[in-house]
């Protein structure tokens, strides 16, 4: 049938040309006569992968030297648990709840030391980010913790959080690369790349040189501990090595296409064309506040849950796949990250008005 329009929220389309390339190279990397698959990962050959790699996602982020860039394992998840055993050091720590990750994030720390949750949207279903201009955050929180984009429910903080003084750390795993970032506002910044960056299995912590230290919690497994994975350059064991290799491969994509500027005024660009719709939709309503709403994720519902299963299975026969919403809100969801091309938006919207004519 040719390649689907794939809406999934994660793992999510890669661009094309990324796919390609590593078909091309799929028997034979660069002369080697074998698979990036099947290498040593002390080979000379994957050392400049993964090099090249750091060197490419360093400039487009514009990362200081002061920061280090890690390629772990055990996705955004497993970071629950590693960022309060690296940062509790006085056992508290402030999380603002604004969807199901931050909210699993905070009930990890809860074993660790004191989350307190200083803000939350779980008022309206997450359809809103707080305001956090002025939150009552512990003098010695030892830091704020945010999930920057949310995926299920759609929503991205536009402004971030006065944390007083607090070092920021944030999950980006959905808006990974989507957008310029000044890397300085944060001590900790990570993302598993399923969505925006490569398949899964790679999660991406860059974390501020001070912050990794020796002093961990009591009992933090090697492997949780920052400063194993820093000093060992992310080749303490085994990395994801072929994940890291298509990570390279899309952040080469990405500075072709312009870079985060480009990146940004592309999905601007296209969440416009499918927010527009779903404003004038006498069908289709859009769930997020508009001022908070993601460029990465759209969650839109028909309001009866037999009209939206009849839009998912009959958009699916058409080529847009991936489009039911998460398990615990229903609904639809179109992730449209970086690699979702224009006219995928542009023809689910021309599929979504037909629905609306022949359903209204």
């Amino acid at each position: 049938m040719g390649r689907v329009y794939n809406f999934s929220a994660g793992p999510a389309v890669l661009p094309e040309e990324v796919l390609k390339e590593a078909a091309d190279e799929m028997l034979d990397y660069k002369g080697t006569g074998m698979s990036v698959m099947e290498m040593s990962h002390r080979s000379k050959a994957f050392d400049d992968i993964i090099k090249e790699a750091e060197k490419d996602i360093r400039e487009l982020m514009g990362i200081p030297d002061n920061y280090k860039v890690l390629f772990l394992q055990g996705g955004a998840s497993q970071q629950f648990a590693a960022v309060p055993m690296n940062l509790m050091k006085n056992k508290k720590a402030a999380y603002i709840i604004t969807g199901q990750w931050a909210k699993k994030a905070y009930q990890e720390a809860q074993k660790y030391g004191e989350a307190v949750a200083v803000a939350s949207s779980a008022d309206k279903t997450f359809s809103y980010i707080p305001d956090c201009s002025d939150l009552d955050i512990p003098e010695d929180a030892d830091y704020v913790y945010i999930c920057e984009n949310n995926t299920i429910y759609g929503t991205k903080y536009k402004t971030l959080p006065n944390t007083k003084g607090h070092t920021l750390v944030a999950d980006v795993s959905s808006c990974f690369l989507s957008e310029p970032v000044d890397v300085t506002k944060y001590g900790v910044i990570y993302g598993g790349v399923q969505k925006n960056v490569g398949p899964a299995g790679v999660v991406i912590a860059i974390i501020r040189e001070d912050l990794i230290t020796d002093d961990v919690l009591e009992g933090t497994p090697t492997m949780l501990k920052w400063k194993t994975q820093a000093d060992a350059d992310s080749l303490y064991n085994t990395p994801p090595c072929y994940g890291i290799y298509i990570c390279g491969k899309v952040f080469k994509w990405i500075k072709k296409m312009g870079g985060l500027e480009a990146m940004k005024a592309h999905n601007e660009k296209k969440a416009k064309i499918l927010y527009d719709y779903l404003d004038e939709s006498k069908l289709f309503k859009g769930t997020v506040v508009p001022k908070d709403r993601s460029l990465m994720n759209v969650p839109f519902v028909t309001g009866d849950a037999d009209l939206d299963k009849k839009f998912v299975a009959e958009a699916t026969a058409a080529g847009f796949v991936n489009l039911k919403g998460h398990r615990t809100v229903g609904g639809m969801r179109a992730s449209i990250y970086n690699a979702m091309p224009i006219e995928g938006v542009e023809k689910l919207v021309e599929f979504m008005k037909k629905f609306e004519a022949e359903n209204a």
